[in-house]
């Protein structure tokens, strides 16, 4: 039997209290906090970048955000914020609003179909302070299964200090526990998916994907020319964040990061957009296969590289991933 968890109001503001004033404490306006874990389908408070949220129209809402100036896994590089992170919270992002905006409960999955993203790279500096986000995002092509939200299309706008960061466009497709367990099938036992995973394959240089710790590397050496493995590390802690029996996307989208960036050779780059398709789950019990190859040059002039992930001999995940050169 399947149990729905009740959502709380979307209450995220304390106004001063009591408490506040009998302590001697200058009144405070509002405390700001990240949003609870459950609403973004994480385990590590630590890895929850939102902080807020609220309606701003009909399927229209704002939600802000905090970007930290060190992060164990996103983190700077070359006095810049990491672009990748923005995808990152727009995930979070989605799943919030997927519960506190559309009464999805809390333990039904959520799938993502196709995500893009771009950013401006002056906005992606580092100052000497958290990085502030405001995203402000609109829902559209709604489908609903009676009352439950079955897919949905968002945009998004984010600002930094009110300059445009970035915009974001994806789909997403929510499912309950009984659902999500058909659609896997053989692999909905979790235990046993984990227990397939195949042997951690070597990792590539560090350096030739733009990281510093062979632990952040998700690709191995392959036969042929710009082809790799994916390496799948169950225990990373930001990546599997907690278990789950498949491939994540946030490892998929950073394995065309990488992909693109080993690509383009000796140059260092800021993967400033990518167009990714979710075609199918990645699973654990089986090599999957990872290629690169030229794809011309954006309205810009900047290089792009088309990225195709393969599992028996089928694509379950492709990208478009545009670099810009940094100094």
């Amino acid at each position: 039997m399947t149990v729905a968890l009740t959502v709380p109001q979307p209450v995220s503001r304390w106004e001063t209290g009591p408490t506040a004033r009998s302590s001697g404490l200058p009144p405070l306006r509002r405390l700001t906090t990240t949003v609870p874990r459950e609403y973004v389908h994480r385990s590590a408070v630590t890895e929850v970048f939102l902080t807020d949220w609220h309606g701003s129209g009909p399927n229209a809402w704002t939600v802000t955000a905090q970007w930290p100036r060190a992060h164990s896994f996103y983190g700077p590089a070359r006095g810049m914020h990491d672009p990748v992170m923005l995808a990152e919270t727009a995930r979070q992002a989605a799943i919030l609003l997927s519960h506190v905006g559309h009464d999805v409960p809390l333990g039904h999955p959520a799938i993502w179909g196709r995500l893009r993203y771009s950013v401006t790279p002056a906005a992606l500096a580092l100052h000497s302070a958290p990085a502030d986000l405001e995203l402000h995002i609109t829902d559209h092509d709604i489908v609903r299964r009676g009352s439950r939200l079955a897919t949905m299309r968002q945009v998004y706008s984010v600002l930094r200090d009110g300059q445009e960061l970035g915009t974001v466009d994806g789909t997403l497709s929510c499912h309950t526990p009984a659902v999500y367990r058909r659609l896997r099938g053989a692999y909905a036992d979790l235990e046993q998916a984990l227990a397939r995973t195949i042997p951690l394959p070597e990792a590539i240089d560090p350096a030739l994907v733009g990281r510093d710790r062979t632990a952040d590397v998700v690709l191995s050496p392959a036969t042929g020319k710009n082809r790799w493995q994916l390496r799948i590390d169950t225990t990373h802690p930001v990546l599997f964040d907690h278990p789950v029996d498949h491939a994540p996307g946030m490892l998929m989208i950073e394995a065309a990061r990488q992909v693109a960036y080993a690509a383009a050779g000796d140059t260092p780059s800021l993967a400033v957009a990518m167009d990714c398709s979710f075609v199918r789950y990645a699973e654990l019990d089986a090599p999957c296969w990872i290629r690169a190859e030229a794809a011309g040059r954006d309205e810009a002039g900047l290089p792009r590289i088309a990225v195709t992930a393969e599992q028996h001999g089928c694509a379950v995940f492709t990208a478009t991933v545009t670099c810009a050169p940094v100094t």
